[in-house]
């Protein structure tokens, strides 16, 4: 950090010693925990800060001031009815096939060409559950089910809701019972229940950090206190890559005085401009500037620090080149993600169904195939397809058995998800984020080749973390077709991509 605040941060502090509810957009590497600090430090009041997980918590206790409390949202609810729940929160797990025998779940369901088992009922009624508990709503309804993997069809997704609805009620009313409900409690479930206690959280301001992500179940509860709180909410919109398990971005529409801190103390200007390309794609507001002090570029790295994959096929890839090649190599994260799914394509090689919830409605390995080969649906589990069908499923695991401490390792390999809030010297973004199909290949540029496709903002914004988690050096690797896309370069094709069109 730079000595004294930038006047980005004296601004936020006179804005919050007004009064005013405040949205702090925060760019990557901005400081915005520092900032938060300094707001915190600037008054006597008796303020919360809300965290995104048990760790962040954990750091500001030991650094913001004491008039302000630390914690999760799950953490106060925990307090205020999580407690109750203690004994059902230890409990083992149960396996699907023996819930749906439980819960009376003893049909099987044809869904076009696919066919969905008493235990994938099973699961998709707890999904629709836990998808319920991230809401807003009040009651469960048909747009908690979950759209699974190969199916894409609104009338078919209905009619899995018509099936799942009854079994998620009955689920739900087990979950309420503290002594004798069978099952799995998971801490989305008292937070739900809290959540619909209208609680009062009673300080006089309340900061939310990682706003871009929060679920909307939080976001009522945040909202609700703003007539006895000053509220400010933190984060980067651009940051916004949870939408896929419910969160949403809920600083855009915020009712409250938008600030911005632009400066990044993590790199320099080379990663901060193409930083800015994904910004201007995704449509966010905000622009980075690099720091001075830092030299930062983009271009070839040979020998990364990290190496960051848009999939866990890619990152599998990647583990498996890594190690062929004599490198120490460390994964973010579970490497239990992956064996499970190595596990399920097992299930599925050797004729059996599975459970796992990527693979839950096929009936064989070869509809796996040909999903990702003709569903576009089903790109992002073309890597992983790959690597089964070139190595086998024994040897994925033993590869996963052979990975290495971080502070051991040559090299990190990540996906973009579990890299978020990390940073690195030197950057390699992996293979496995492609280039956009074309809308329609009758559709060329001026010179007669075929249109790229659009590039989704959601994409934008995963490419966006990707690259700016490289302080000094950043290798495009697989996103490097940018350079040539005109979304990437608009000044050169005379307007945007889409007023080109």
């Amino acid at each position: 950090m730079a000595e004294g605040p930038t006047p980005e941060q004296e601004a936020a502090v006179a804005a919050f010693g007004s009064g005013d509810h405040l949205v702090l957009q925060a760019g990557a590497g901005s400081g915005k925990t520092t900032t938060l600090r300094m707001l915190a430090a600037s008054t006597r009041r008796w303020g919360r800060y809300l965290a995104f997980n048990k760790s962040i918590a954990t750091e500001a206790r030991s650094s913001f001031p004491d008039n302000v409390k630390c914690s999760t949202a799950h953490s106060i609810a925990w307090h205020a009815v999580g407690h109750r729940y203690r004994d059902r929160l230890g409990a083992p797990r149960m396996s699907s096939a023996k819930l749906a025998a439980l819960f009376g779940i003893n049909v099987e369901l044809r869904l076009g060409e696919r066919k969905i088992t008493a235990s994938g009922l099973c699961f998709a009624a707890q999904e629709t559950v836990l998808r319920y508990c991230q809401s807003a709503d009040a009651v469960i309804g048909p747009q908690h089910v979950p759209w699974l993997k190969g199916i894409g069809e609104e009338h078919l997704h209905d009619q899995l809701a018509d099936v799942v609805l009854p079994y998620a009620r009955r689920i739900w009313a087990d979950l309420q019972n503290p002594e004798r409900g069978r099952v799995k409690f998971k801490p989305d479930h008292y937070l739900k229940m809290w959540a619909l206690t209208e609680p009062e959280i009673r300080k006089n301001f309340l900061m939310l950090d990682e706003a871009q992500d929060t679920n909307p179940v939080l976001e009522r509860v945040f909202n609700a206190q703003r007539g006895h709180a000053q509220l400010v909410m933190v984060g980067d919109s651009g940051q916004a890559i949870y939408g896929w398990r419910g969160a949403r971005d809920v600083m855009t529409g915020f009712a409250g005085r938008q600030l911005t801190l632009s400066h990044s103390f993590r790199f320099g200007d080379g990663v901060a401009r193409e930083a800015n390309r994904w910004l201007a794609i995704a449509g966010a507001s905000i622009r980075l500037h690099g720091s001075p002090t830092i030299d930062s570029g983009v271009g070839r790295v040979d020998r990364p620090d990290a190496i960051l994959c848009r999939t866990n096929g890619g990152a599998m890839a990647e583990i498996l080149t890594l190690l062929g090649s004599g490198f120490r190599v460390a994964l973010v994260g579970r490497g239990d993600t992956l064996s499970d799914l190595a596990i399920a394509a097992q299930e599925l090689k050797t004729g059996r169904r599975t459970n796992h919830p990527e693979l839950l409605l096929f009936s064989s390995w070869g509809e796996v195939q040909d999903y990702v080969e003709h569903d576009p649906d089903g790109r992002d589990l073309q890597p992983f397809v790959d690597v089964i069908d070139e190595h086998g499923v024994d040897v994925v695991l033993d590869v996963l058995g052979r990975l290495s401490a971080e502070n051991l390792a040559d090299v990190t390999v990540s996906t973009v998800h579990k890299a978020k809030g990390r940073e690195w010297s030197t950057v390699r973004i992996a293979n496995d984020f492609t280039e956009p199909e074309p809308d329609d290949p009758h559709e060329v540029d001026r010179t007669g080749e075929p249109l790229p496709g659009r590039i989704d903002a959601a994409e934008a914004r995963l490419a966006y973390v990707a690259v700016t988690r490289a302080r000094h050096r950043l290798d495009l690797g697989g996103l490097a077709w940018i350079n040539r896309h005109p979304d990437g370069n608009p000044d050169q094709r005379g307007g945007s991509f889409g007023q080109d069109r």
